[in-house]
């Protein structure tokens, strides 16, 4: 039972009032007594009051009715609970505080046990409410984007764009190359909302085939395929309320654009194996790395579905073309992971420093966020040296563009074979490295690897 906490005690009764202060002082209680509504609403409103954990009062009373003292209470402090206290011949004013917000009411005369009950159940419901709510606020700061690290004025037109258009509904589509921090910039949006204590979802659209992309967004009945041995929400009714990322929406298959347009347009969609449709309120933030017009135009991506994800766009530049951004972020990086390593590495040397900025990052701040996890694990001294910088060090010539004559003079596979190849040895031969800085799956460089005949004196990984 809870057994403290401060409870102002309003009634007119100087016998009522007084038996109510010993009952509660008896079981741990403080307690404030007052003898009509006006005296209460004046300590409430008092300069550096201490708000109560509980108002129990009288309905009936001189001046100011106890209705009054409710909708004040209510209006000025809406989380204090209040308990109503009433004569039998007054029940139908009891109901009506109900309605106006109090907690609950009882009737005199009452045993003690009923009182003290109806107390507890009181300070127990506002207790969870507290909880609850400071659950909510710790995950709200585990959920929120972390720092968005930038100087460069490229990078602060997106990130004030982005904010800028958070607070509206408009679905959002965020471009960029592979890496550029979509999904940041995404999480951001979300956490500049008026959604912003709802859910905030994010689902990779490339990482599934047709089917299971299917089933994770609109959910499955139990049965609705081999393998569905129970029924999934899905996404979209997780999201409902929030906001949904759809990241590379640019590889979903024409076949499920057409029933995502169907959410956007009718806001409801059915389940897998189902026939009963769910109506939804979810945000729609979508993300890609491929020109969605040209995929229009050659008949790899719905027009209208376009449309709809694209009430406005947030274009993020490459890290290549904001370079006063790569100090700062290798800073940032090397921080973090020293933190996390528990490693004493306080920066970066001057020819490391230079080594970042005259790569030519094709795997944009992703890649610069991998090459500096490495260099903190390899690293011995309190700086990072170019010597951990293997990877940028072989790659900074072969990685730079091409000039513009051999541009003119090769075809668009050969340009596409060659910068694989390049890839391929500044990532000293990883494929799954090499397809992340790419941006294509581990699967498409493998066809891709085939299809140039790429036989290199290397064994890939």
């Amino acid at each position: 039972m809870i057994s403290e906490g401060l409870i102002f005690i309003c009634d007119d009764e100087e016998q009522m009032r007084q038996y109510l202060k010993k009952l509660l002082l008896a079981h741990g209680f403080a307690v404030e007594l007052f003898c009509d509504g006006e005296s209460v609403l004046q300590r409430l409103e008092s300069e550096g009051a201490i708000i109560p954990d509980l108002l129990l009062q009288d309905i009936q009373m001189p001046g100011i009715s106890g209705i009054e003292v409710l909708q004040k209470v209510r209006q000025r402090h809406p989380a204090l609970p209040t308990v109503i206290m009433t004569a039998y011949g007054t029940i139908d004013s009891a109901v009506e505080a109900i309605k106006l917000g109090a907690y609950d009411y009882i009737a005199k005369p009452f045993p003690k046990e009923k009182i003290l009950d109806v107390l507890e159940k009181a300070l127990e419901r506002k207790l969870l409410i507290t909880e609850n709510r400071g659950l909510k606020e710790e995950l709200l700061r585990h959920t929120a984007p972390g720092e968005i690290v930038f100087t460069s004025h490229l990078f602060r037109e997106a990130y004030n764009l982005a904010c800028m258009v958070a607070s509206s509904e408009a679905n959002i589509l965020i471009s960029g190359e592979s890496g550029t921090g979509k999904e940041l910039i995404a999480r951001a949006i979300h956490f500049n909302s008026q959604r912003r204590d709802k859910r905030y979802l994010s689902l990779n659209c490339a990482a599934f085939t047709d089917t299971l992309l299917e089933s994770q967004l609109f959910g499955h009945i139990k049965g609705a395929f081999t393998g569905a041995t129970a029924n999934n929400k899905g996404l979209l009714l997780e999201a409902d309320g929030g906001t949904l990322f759809l990241d590379e929406i640019g590889d979903v298959s024409l076949a499920v654009q057409a029933k995502l347009l169907r959410v956007l347009q009718e806001r409801e969609f059915i389940p897998v194996g189902s026939t009963r449709s769910c109506t939804i309120d979810v945000r729609f933030v979508a993300a890609t790395n491929k020109n969605l017009e040209k995929e229009i135009r050659d008949g790899r991506f719905r027009e209208d579905l376009y449309y709809r994800l694209n009430v406005i766009e947030v274009p993020l530049p490459s890290l290549r073309d904001r370079k006063e951004d790569i100090e700062p972020l290798a800073l940032h990086f090397l921080k973090k992971y020293a933190t996390r390593l528990k490693k004493k590495i306080t920066g970066l040397d001057d020819r490391a420093l230079t080594v970042l900025r005259e790569y030519h990052w094709p795997g944009n701040v992703r890649e610069l966020q991998n090459i500096m996890e490495r260099a903190v694990i390899l690293a011995l001294g309190e700086s990072v040296t170019a010597d951990l910088l293997p990877i940028l060090k072989s790659a900074t010539t072969a990685a730079a563009p091409p000039p513009a004559t051999d541009l003119c003079e090769s075809s668009l596979e050969e340009l596409e074979r060659r910068h694989i190849e390049r890839t391929l040895k500044a990532t000293g031969y990883f494929k799954n490295h090499t397809a992340e800085i790419l941006g294509i799956s581990r699967k498409t460089l493998d066809r891709k690897i085939a299809t140039y005949g790429l036989t290199l004196d290397h064994d890939l990984k």
